[in-house]
């Protein structure tokens, strides 16, 4: 049996590197293999005729090999110890349902996990959410964007306060600012000083709930971005622009062109997350980048393609920003999030609202999460096989890359079904979750 191998190159600083290769036949689907490409090249048991397509810088470069034996494509990609000690492989099993089960797991024992990114609204409401985040994970880095949003250290210190008076006895509330154009430097050695805050969350003017606060243009806040490097605070970015010509599906690949790459340019020892990715783009750039430059990842990210929007009607409870993507996006970022790599961690992105905002004329992006968070991304590991990734993404990584002690307890997932309740209270309203109303086959014991 013969069949083609399609090698998709992707330009991002290496010409040296496969970012993914694909081997297609009726009975496999979707494997992607990171290799280098000189070393597959140079492996006798290919023997393959490679011709390297031309394309424009970090675009996408096409290779193609005829008569390669699928039997030997295989065992040469995953038996050869001479291989599997420098490549790195990632499975991605693609199925109609994200339920697919492993038989062994039946629960998964994790380090107490961290939410690197979570909202929980103002104090009328908090109460009332913060306590599902606090029962699962030890700590949280918590949004600014309330209005009026969280400026200043001492903006954080009372927020935190009200968020810590909320949760479980414990639970740590780690605290992000909100980057305006007026932020200065000595706000940043503030900021820096009190011990609780993280860094500074860059949200392009009106791209997200209360983001016209946010900066208009990276060059008015480069003295400041300087000072964030070096004090050694992170810029959690929301990575999209807001321009009315650049279609909404795009503006997270064209943030990484027009606004990521320049800024690093100017200061490459600043550390970056890219938060809630959901694209190719972002988990290539992120994979490819130095070590200074990470990435969260939400659980709608990996469980839904944007058809969910519209699946039987209009259906808000989806609706987020970054929006949803196509699948060819889902099954890259779930990808990145499985694949062992330390770049990228869990940050739910949880963004709770009033019912009532989300069914009406003009809808709030976010979705509400944090009730089934861990159990969601088991959902989404065990999909792909790969369980066994489930603790370093989510109670490791995030650790590591912010320089926080890992944590010491444990928690432990059971593999059995529950439904979601269709509303939880929320202030004086109500708030949907993520699956309302129906099943999901993790809990937390």
């Amino acid at each position: 049996m013969y069949a083609t191998l399609n090698f998709l190159y992707t330009y991002y600083g290496s010409r040296h590197h496969l970012r993914a290769a694909r081997i297609t036949a009726s009975h496999i689907t979707n494997i992607y293999i990171l290799v280098p490409v000189q070393q597959f090249l140079a492996h006798p048991q290919y023997g393959a005729r490679v011709a390297v397509a031309s394309a424009p810088k970090r675009a996408s470069r096409a290779m193609s090999t005829t008569h390669v034996s699928m039997r030997a494509a295989i065992a040469g990609a995953f038996s050869r110890p001479q291989l599997t000690n420098r490549m790195r492989c990632q499975r991605i099993v693609r199925s109609r349902a994200l339920t697919t089960t492993s038989a062994a797991a039946k629960s998964l024992t994790l380090t107490k996990p961290d939410d690197w990114h979570l909202h929980v609204r103002d104090a009328s409401k908090l109460s009332d959410v913060v306590p599902f985040t606090s029962a699962t994970f030890a700590r949280a880095l918590i949004m600014p964007n309330l209005t009026p949003p969280v400026r200043t250290a001492e903006d954080a210190k009372e927020y935190r306060d009200m968020i810590t008076r909320a949760a479980h006895d414990g639970f740590e509330a780690h605290m992000t600012l909100y980057l305006t154009d007026n932020t200065t430097p000595a706000q940043v050695e503030a900021a820096k000083a009190c011990g609780f805050v993280r860094g500074y969350k860059l949200y392009p003017a009106g791209a997200t709930t209360n983001s016209e606060y946010g900066v208009t243009d990276v060059r008015k806040v480069k003295d400041t971005i300087k000072k964030i490097s070096e004090l050694g605070l992170t810029l959690q970015v929301h990575g999209e622009v807001t321009h009315a010509s650049v279609d909404v599906f795009d503006r997270e690949a064209k943030f990484i062109e027009e606004v990521l790459i320049p800024l690093l340019d100017s200061a490459p020892e600043l550390r970056v997350v890219m938060e809630h990715i959901t694209t190719r783009d972002a988990a290539e750039f992120v994979a490819s980048a130095p070590a200074n430059i990470g990435a969260t990842i939400t659980p709608q990210h990996v469980l839904f393609n944007r058809n969910a929007l519209f699946k039987g009607g209009l259906r808000p409870h989806f609706y987020c920003l970054p929006i949803l993507k196509r699948e060819e996006h889902r099954e890259a970022v779930l990808a990145a999030a499985t694949s062992g790599s330390k770049k990228f961690f869990l940050g739910t992105d949880s963004a709770p609202h009033p019912k009532g905002a989300k069914e009406s004329a003009c809808g709030c992006a976010g979705i509400f999460s944090a009730h089934a968070a861990l159990p969601l991304y088991a959902t989404a590991f065990e999909s792909v096989n790969a369980l066994d990734k489930l603790e370093a993404f989510a109670s490791h990584n995030g650790a590591d890359f912010y320089g926080v002690p890992r944590n010491i307890g444990t928690v432990t997932l059971e593999k059995k079904s529950w439904t979601v309740p269709t509303e939880y209270k929320f202030g004086d309203s109500v708030v949907v979750p993520f699956y309302a109303g129906e099943d999901i086959e993790w809990q937390m014991v």
